[in-house]
């Protein structure tokens, strides 16, 4: 038994990283407290199951069960029979999963020592298996999980609190893995509730755990139930198998069957005695109509059958329209929250030849071009934003000049762009009075004069007029204004001289771009169930004379789309995905971004959006930028 203090320390550092991490979107339900109703009768049928390891229900048009026995992996028909020749080798563990195409179970080869995932079509007939690599330590359980999307994902769930998500081959296709996993060190059993996109895990003498299943989201865990008398479990949880509307545990030391409901935005809990002397160690269920269909089984082969009536299904969470990314960059080359902001640089000639800009804000600004190559990268400092304007004259040449907010000195970080070959090169950086330098845009006025407008955490713009012609850049400060709080993000529309800004934890304004206008600030849109905080990365889509911001709503990984002309109606809201095809991760947490409806080529029609991702998988690595057509997203949208 772990000792007192180590369950209090669990549960304390648990509640404190629940209170210290922003919630997910509010689009999925999160556990609170479970309500516990009174231990009542369960009617249970008992039968041996000789030879049999483990067993899994089969719902649906293949009813019947999936074993391990001593032929190997079997699928049996409702009457326990055999439907065909086992799989024949030594197994443990066993995930299920069925859908239109079929069946699909996954399982651990122990003389391979190989996760392994086997498929039936909808007719019964079976296709090779698909061995993943060995994780290299002992498999504990493993289980499937299905997003809004129909991505098909399986856990696997390892001793010392290791685990992977790969993602399933789709039409044929390999399989990927997703993620490494962090997990409790006792970590038992798992199992994934997709309508709430939940994984839980069982872990030994403390109790169950909720996790995101999706792997655009954080590792944080909440508490679904502790042993008691933290929670209801008697002495610790094994076995545990989804259902409709929650979730279900076996207590092995107390021989105790659990059922967590979600209702009324918390878990309500019931609880039943199961026969004496066993020790139920799998559970497996199927839902046939609105019955709960159980199958139990102890550590000395017997199962307990057992139906569950009153089940009923959690409505599916509201979701945003996706969009895929057909591109995305290498890598940055520093860890951790690195990556930032992006700007687009477009040929003269060559739609094909535009490059990306992204800022490494642990060290420097990478160069990629359109299949997201890195082709340079400048090693200049702690660089966060950037943006670009064309045709700046820089004593007797004209170069393309890119600028960034260096937060290493609080200076503006100078770039020229050979306006042929797209060639990047630095000029030094300028000084600013800004004393936390943080975002920064550009903008250029009818008569050609540029301006770079940074930002400083405590709220301050500087609106600098540029200077070449003397060969030097050189930077005049013409005006300022201020957020109440922290801002960031910011974008000039040239075509109507108005600056768009986001104040991170409130919402976006806008005021003109010209040097000798007012300051005040108007507002465009404040946080609400369509946009979220933080608000991030904008730019705006000039479409003929109907431009749109699109502007980056961090909290839910999204980005909403607003007409750039009062009275700034929203147009809708949207998410990138998974592009499984290509192989190319969805994304989440997007810092900056950038949008242009130049011809960039056949491949991107209508323009070209590019997005930070804050999260690097498939497989797991340091932060890159997604390259997105910006016609489907008109289409999504409906945009007019």
């Amino acid at each position: 038994m772990r000792p007192v203090t180590s369950i209090i320390a669990v549960v304390g550092s648990t509640l404190l990283l629940a209170a210290c991490t922003e919630q997910d979107s509010g689009e999925r339900p999160q556990p609170q407290a479970a309500t516990t109703a009174a231990p009542s009768e369960l009617a249970l049928q008992v039968r041996s199951a000789s030879g049999i390891s483990a067993q899994h229900l089969i719902a649906g048009d293949l009813a019947g069960s999936l074993v391990i026995n001593s032929q190997g992996i079997q699928r049996l028909d409702s009457n326990d029979s055999p439907v065909a020749a086992a799989l024949p080798g030594y197994y443990d563990t066993l995930a299920v999963a069925q859908d239109a195409a079929g069946l699909i179970a996954a399982s651990h080869d122990l003389q391979r020592d190989q996760p392994v995932i086997l498929r039936w079509n909808a007719a019964g007939a079976a296709s090779a298996p698909e061995y993943l690599p060995s994780t290299g330590y002992p498999l504990e359980d493993l289980c499937f999980y299905q997003d809004q999307s129909d991505h098909r994902y399986l856990f696997l769930i390892g001793e010392e609190g290791l685990g992977q998500q790969w993602l399933i081959g789709e039409q044929g296709g390999p399989s990927r893995l997703v993620r490494n996993l962090h997990l409790p060190v006792g970590a038992k059993s798992c199992a994934v509730n997709s309508a709430l996109s939940a994984l839980f895990i069982s872990e030994e003498e403390v109790g169950i755990w909720q996790y995101a299943a999706h792997p655009e989201t954080d590792s944080t865990r909440r508490i679904v139930d502790l042993i008691q008398p933290w929670g209801a479990l008697p002495e610790g949880p094994e076995g545990l198998a989804a259902s409709p509307d929650g979730l279900l545990a076996l207590d092995t030391g107390s021989n105790s069957l659990h059922r967590y409901r979600w209702q009324q935005e918390q878990w309500q809990h019931d609880s039943w005695q199961l026969s004496e002397g066993s020790k139920p160690e799998q559970l497996s269920a199927r839902t046939v109509n609105d019955t709960l269909q159980l199958l139990i089984t102890d550590d000395s082969g017997v199962q307990l059958l057992t139906e569950l009536t009153g089940v009923t299904r959690l409505a599916a969470p509201a979701s945003l329209p996706e969009v895929v990314a057909l591109a995305q960059t290498e890598p940055v080359p520093h860890g951790g929250d690195a990556a930032d902001d992006p700007a687009i640089w477009t040929h003269p000639n060559i739609p094909e030849l535009a490059r990306v800009l992204g800022t490494d804000k642990r060290g420097g600004l990478g160069v990629y071009d359109l299949q997201g190559r890195e082709l340079q990268y400048l090693p200049v400092g702690r660089i966060n934003n950037v943006d670009l304007r064309k045709g700046f004259t820089l004593g007797e040449r004209e170069i393309d000049l890119a600028v960034a907010s260096n937060r290493d000195r609080n200076s503006l970080e100078l770039f020229a762009i050979d306006p042929a070959s797209g060639q990047v090169s630095g000029l030094g950086d300028l000084p600013t009075e800004l004393t936390d330098i943080y975002g920064l845009c550009m903008a250029q006025s009818p008569e050609g004069a540029v301006y770079v407008i940074p930002n400083d955490k405590d709220g301050r713009f500087i609106q600098y007029r540029l200077d070449g012609s003397s060969g030097l850049v050189t930077a005049k400060a013409v005006r300022q204004f201020k957020t109440e709080t922290q801002p960031e993000g910011c974008v000039a529309d040239d075509a109507r001289q108005r600056l768009f800004i986001g104040e991170e934890g409130v919402g976006i304004w806008t005021l003109s771009a010209a040097e000798d206008q007012p300051t005040e600030l108007t507002e465009v849109a404040r946080l609400s169930k369509l946009l979220h905080d933080d608000v991030e990365g904008m730019a705006v889509y000039q479409h003929q004379e109907r431009p749109y911001l699109v502007v980056s709503s961090q909290g839910n990984d999204s980005y909403v789309v607003f007409d750039a002309a009062p009275p700034y109606t929203a147009r809708g809201a949207f998410r990138i995905g998974l592009n499984a095809a290509d192989g190319i991760d969805g994304v989440s947490e997007t810092d900056g971004l950038e949008v242009s409806s130049a011809d960039f080529g056949a491949a991107w029609p209508g323009g070209l959006l590019v997005v930070q991702d804050g999260r690097k998988r498939l497989p797991e690595g340091n932060q890159n930028y997604k390259l997105v057509p910006w016609q489907p997203i008109a289409e999504l949208l409906q945009l007019p």
